[in-house]
């Protein structure tokens, strides 16, 4: 088994290796370079569900999504995502990641990771569309100044699914769902519970406030951490390949997908399953 990492702050590639088939000392190695590197990717996987799930539960607890009509029929805690269309309906969550965000913020324990395999990749003219781009927190809090850092710590913030991302007519098929997840509050720099590391964790979709701050101040803020996540020198990109298997730390890290293609000229299919965390801290 060879890890590389990237040329860039966050990402690595994990080579060689069997994940339907891992040894013990393997999947620590594996671990050790999650946590470290915060995006992974383990491509020419061959994975059925069953083996897609067990090894995500090596990391912790499968999760459920809220969006059940997505669900796989016999493996709810695989989520299609997708953009195929099956009588004029979607298959899968056909809008995942249109935003910058982290997965399921709006949960009182967050996922610890998300794990997304490709089944389907688009591709046009040889050139496979698609990519997911990736920007660390942790590199971006890092970058602030202590000052700075004093200032933003302790601060609590109120993160809503159905905030101010569905009013850009994001997930606006989904909304009604949506709409009966309540607000919940985390912290604004949240520590990595394996690492120690401290990690900003805003965005601009589903934040709505400060606990203890004016509203317009609040926004302010949070829009202002928010761009500095995701400035271009804290980015990663995967770019994807049938039969890859990616997975990213949603403490460490954020994302958003690039929407190149589009059905019917191009299929896309992916298998989504989500790792349980902790309270944020």
């Amino acid at each position: 088994m060879m890890i590389v990492p990237s040329q860039d702050v966050i990402g690595a590639e994990i080579r060689d290796v069997d994940l339907a088939r891992l040894a013990a000392d393997e999947f620590t190695r594996i671990e050790a370079a999650f946590d470290t590197h915060g995006v992974v990717c383990f491509p020419g996987q061959h994975l059925d569900e069953e083996e897609l799930v067990a090894f995500a539960h090596r990391f912790g607890d499968i999760e459920r999504n809220f969006l059940t009509q997505y669900a796989h029929p016999h493996h709810p805690g695989i989520l299609y995502v997708s953009n195929i269309k099956e009588n004029g309906r979607d298959i899968g969550h056909s809008d995942a990641g249109r935003v910058w965000h982290t997965d399921m913020s709006f949960m009182p324990r967050p996922p610890r990771a998300t794990l997304l395999y490709a089944l389907e990749v688009p591709v046009e003219n040889g050139v496979a569309l698609g990519n997911t781009l990736f920007s660390s927190a942790a590199a971006a809090h890092d970058s602030l100044s202590a000052e700075k850092q004093r200032r933003i710590a302790g601060l609590r913030v109120v993160h809503q699914v159905a905030g101010r991302r569905a009013r850009t007519g994001t997930g606006q098929h989904d909304q009604a769902q949506r709409r009966e997840m309540p607000p919940v509050v985390h912290p604004l720099v949240r520590t990595h519970p394996h690492t120690g590391r401290k990690c900003l964790y805003v965005t601009k979709g589903e934040c709505e406030g400060i606990e203890g701050m004016a509203q317009a101040e609040a926004l302010t803020l949070i829009d202002e951490l928010a761009d500095l996540i995701v400035e271009p020198r804290f980015h990663h990109t995967h770019r994807w390949r049938v039969r890859d298997l990616l997975m990213w730390d949603n403490c460490t890290v954020q994302h958003l997908a690039s929407f190149d293609y589009q059905w019917p000229r191009h299929r896309r299919l992916m298998h989504r399953v989500t790792v349980g965390g902790s309270v944020p801290f």
